[in-house]
């Protein structure tokens, strides 16, 4: 049990009693940091989270913006990073398979699916096996229910040998008027439970996510991570949205963490309600479970609806069409309370705020880098003499963080729906909504950046993901996340979680895009190693399809403008990683007024471009404007030239400072020649031409990089593949 003597002493107090034996285990799980947030709370409130697209913002399973009069976007992200540890390929898809629920549980129709995976490297054969089955069980789970997985980011460092992330956004459409919420409002309805059965897998997985993994976790922790069934989720999902279709739905929630007890104390409390359960009307998968088993099992392909009277038959009929199990567990009372029997008799009577609404933690927290606070970093700084740079760039290329994702992508349905109208590989995906309007969807980390500076390393985090759907011609609307920590009672981790979220409030509130929903994931640790603070992002963006562009150079002879200054900031830069094997120093600074001055831009100049002239965007980021622009080349086949003393600059600096230094704010766009002037006029922010599409190679001032375009895909083609060969 992960209660503290003072929570213990706490419940005790509010029930004026002893809590008996069952009453204990589901305060323990709502209790847990899983379910309770108990140590963000205070901290997830510096988040903007009201908008004029927000209709919903955190609170319920996920968030949901305005995209046209009629329709609305639906968007959660979730982790199954324990789970994921243990048993990567069910950890995986079930992890999937509660995201999709979250999002059906508002009324909407999942559309996108997109991952975001930390792993050891792929030289180590245990990271080998778990990236291989978390990936085939994303890609199984998503394929069998028909939702397209159309994006994500991968990371793979020694840091997430033992602990790897497991993130996950689900994205889904919803007309406006047909929106569901998980709440009980009205005394006298019913709550039905549909779906799959209720057994004993996954019975104390929010408590389990919410301890240290250690050595013997794999065989003592894997009954609680849950079992999926993505052939039963199909079903449920066209149960529910018929359901949904025919029949008064008051309030509806899946059952995911913490299981009946969460689900049924959350909707109750939300409606200022309580709750009445007979636990002997639960369609069971096994003999002989407990009431404590039954109330705290995991067990996935549950959703639970709140009806009037009236409709349970109605509703029943559905049910039995699609031959899913369904009952009637019990009714929404006005008592405040949550009161389980069985066979009519009372064992187990706790208020539902108690349940849903358990008290803060404030934890310590001090930076590491003062004296008594935590393991200090006491390395000194490690001076490095630049290599060739091309042979960094080529090595870059070649490096897993780089090189090309394919060969995880091709495993994914991406086209399912028929959406998707720019697939996996760009700076984001694009999705249609209507004839005019589409989606831009993308997610970003940089878990070195943030390690090295939690506050700039989290700015940048959003930061990155903006520009991402910008470059694809979209205004970002709204933010999600998944924010992956370690032990929140250790000072320096709580430090770096407050830190982290101060800069990224900081640069959504200058976007104005609302923070509206996400997860916060800590305890990342194996005995003694944590790792390195991340704060995954997923932004969405709405855009005119007209205006939706690409990374790939179109034509010869089209201009290569850069947008936004370089600094030297090759610190917690992939060069310094892959080329010299160290993270050390100060990660790149975010300008939030600099950031927002070259969103801007880039956005007003696809807007405003009546002749097709801005051919391409890309953002610049992880491997600095050598890679980003050795990236365009491989994407179209078609070479450049560019010169880097023409590059936005305050001072001089060194060639691998301005190739390859990972400052934020920039974009590379090309455009057609003609309009080169013109288009540069238009641009407020810091901006140069610095080269010129054409030919076969790729030259940067003629002596420093001259390499073929077929030498660049060697470098970055098949770098996975010859892992997972």
């Amino acid at each position: 049990m992960t209660l503290t003597d003072s929570e213990c002493k706490f419940v005790k107090k509010e029930l004026g009693r002893d809590p008996n034996s069952l009453e204990y285990g589901m305060l323990d799980i709502m209790f847990s940091e899983h379910c309770s947030y108990k140590s963000s709370r205070p901290i997830l409130r510096l988040f903007p989270n009201e908008g004029k697209r927000v209709i919903l913002g955190p609170g319920d399973d996920a968030g949901i913006v305005e995209l046209t009069d009629e329709l609305a976007l639906v968007i959660g992200m979730e982790s199954h990073n324990h789970p994921s540890a243990i048993e990567p390929y069910g950890g995986a898809g079930t992890g999937i398979g509660g995201i999709i629920r979250d999002i059906i549980s508002m009324g909407a129709k999942p559309i996108a699916l997109l991952d975001s995976l930390r792993f050891g490297p792929l030289e180590d054969q245990k990271s080998r096996y778990i990236f291989e089955y978390v990936v085939k069980g994303i890609s199984d789970y998503g394929n069998r229910v028909g939702i397209p997985t159309v994006g994500g980011e991968i990371e793979f460092d020694d840091n997430f040998k033992f602990n790897p992330l497991v993130n996950v956004i689900c994205a889904g459409l919803v007309k406006k008027s047909d929106i569901v919420l998980g709440s009980a409002p009205n005394v006298g309805d019913i709550f039905v439970l549909m779906g799959g059965t209720t057994g004993r897998d996954g019975i104390h997985g929010v408590t389990f996510a919410s301890e240290e993994l250690t050595t013997e976790s794999e065989l003592e922790s894997r009954p609680a991570v849950q079992v999926g069934d993505p052939f039963t989720k199909k079903m449920v999902m066209e149960a529910t949205f018929e359901a949904l279709d025919k029949i008064d739905v008051v309030g509806l929630k899946d059952l995911g963490g913490g299981g009946l007890t969460c689900c049924v104390s959350e909707m109750a409390a939300k409606g200022g309600n309580g709750a009445e359960v007979e636990l002997t009307t639960i369609p069971l998968r096994e003999e002989g479970m407990t009431p404590y088993e039954i109330m705290l099992s995991e067990s996935q392909e549950r959703m639970v609806f709140v009806v009037n009277p009236k409709d349970v038959d109605a509703l029943m009929e559905i049910f039995n069409k699609y031959e899913l199990p369904a009952a009637v567990i019990g009714k929404v009372t006005d008592t405040g309370r949550l009161v389980l029997k069985k066979e009519g008799g009372i064992i187990a009577d706790v208020q539902t705020e108690l349940l849903s609404d358990p008290p803060v933690v404030n934890r310590e927290s001090c930076n590491p880098k003062e004296e008594g606070c935590g393991p200090s970093e006491t390395a000194e700084y490690q001076e490095v003499e630049d290599i060739d740079s091309q042979e960094a760039l080529l090595k870059l290329l070649s490096s897993q963080n780089i090189a090309s994702k394919s060969w995880v992508y091709r495993q994914y349905d991406h086209e399912v729906q028929i959406r998707t109208v720019i697939k996996p590989g760009d700076d984001a995906a694009v999705l249609r909504i209507d004839d005019k309007k589409a989606i831009a969807l993308t997610s970003d980390c940089n878990s070195i950046h943030t390690k090295l500076d939690p506050y700039h390393g989290g700015a940048g985090a959003i930061a990155e993901a903006i520009r991402n759907v910008v470059s694809m011609g979209a205004e970002p609307v709204c933010v999600v996340d998944c924010l992956n920590f370690g032990n929140p009672e250790k000072p320096d981790v709580f430090w770096q979680f407050k830190e982290c979220i101060k800069g990224m409030s900081d640069i959504a509130n200058k976007f104005e895009t609302p923070v509206i929903s996400g997860n916060v994931s800590f305890y990342n640790e194996t005995e003694g190693v944590t790792v390195n603070p991340s704060p995954v992002v997923g932004v969405a963006g709405l855009m005119d399809i007209k205006d939706i562009r690409t990374m790939d150079f179109k034509n010869e002879g089209d201009k290569i403008i850069l947008i936004g200054k370089t600094y030297p900031e090759l610190d917690g830069s992939q060069y310094h990683k892959e080329v010299f094997d160290v993270v050390q120093g100060k990660s790149p600074k975010v300008n939030m007024d600099a950031e927002f001055e070259s969103a801007e831009a880039v956005l007003k100049i696809i807007r405003e471009d009546e002749n097709d002239a801005v051919t391409a965007v890309h953002d610049c980021s992880a491997g600095g404007i050598a890679v980003a622009v050795a990236e365009m080349a491989i994407s179209s086949d078609l070479g450049a030239t560019a010169d880097i003393s023409k590059v936005p600059k305050d001072n001089d600096m060194s060639d691998a400072e301005a190739l390859f230094s990972e400052s934020n704010a920039r974009f590379i766009v090309t455009v057609k020649s003609e309009y080169a002037d013109e288009i540069l006029s238009k641009i407020k922010a810091p901006a140069a031409v610095i080269g010129e599409v054409g030919g076969k190679t790729l030259t940067i001032n003629q002596n420093l990089i001259n390499v073929d375009i077929e030498n660049l895909k060697e470098s970055y083609y098949g770098v996975i593949e010859k892992f997972m060969a």
